[in-house]
């Protein structure tokens, strides 16, 4: 089985010696690019606003297609005009995840607030390169948290057929009319 081409848009929004996508890349684990220009032409990629969920059937794009995965690495205070301006930009296909708890020390335990290191391994995972996923994370000390915290959801959301399937199972492990109500972005 082929490891997946897994790449990062930095857009320098923070602190480099903290962000997981530069630490990531300094191992090897990712390809970082700093211009829009240089990403790869077909594939998938992350950004939490799109409102279409990674499903089953994008699994094929990077699977048996050679698409790459491509998380985008900005700032949650600018992830709004971050999203506009690259996906204006870009011709990869957009996906958020499905909701999953953030085990970084700064957004521990939120719904949603995941680092680009998190959110790439967890499509590696949803995707069955669980090796790969961990590998991602594994220069992170709370890396291996991030799998054991998500176990459950992660394991469901890999299993399901179609991606109405896997939204509606989102609501079997988290209140997502509480998350609404509290204002946090599913």
């Amino acid at each position: 089985m082929r490891p997946i081409s897994v790449h990062a848009l930095w857009l320098a929004q923070d602190d480099p010696k903290k962000n997981t996508a530069v630490l990531a890349s300094k191992r090897g684990d990712l390809r970082l690019h700093k211009t829009i220009k240089t990403l790869p032409k077909k594939g998938i990629i992350l950004e939490p606003l799109c409102g279409k969920v990674f499903g089953p059937e994008d699994h094929q794009l990077l699977t048996e297609q050679n698409g790459a995965l491509v998380g985008l690495d900005c700032s949650w205070v600018h992830i709004e005009s971050s999203v506009e301006a690259v996906m204006k930009r870009t011709r990869l296909q957009p996906r958020m995840l499905p909701l999953l708890l953030a085990a970084n020390p700064v957004n521990w335990g939120k719904p949603g607030k995941l680092t680009t290191a998190e959110a790439l391994a967890a499509i590696l995972y949803l995707i069955g390169r669980r090796e790969q996923a961990e590998q991602t994370l594994g220069s992170f000390r709370w890396g291996q948290r991030f799998f054991e915290l998500n176990k459950e959801p992660l394991d469901a959301y890999a299993e399901a057929m179609t991606s109405e399937e896997l939204v509606a199972l989102q609501f079997e492990f988290f209140d997502l009319d509480h998350l609404l109500e509290d204002g946090e972005e599913p």
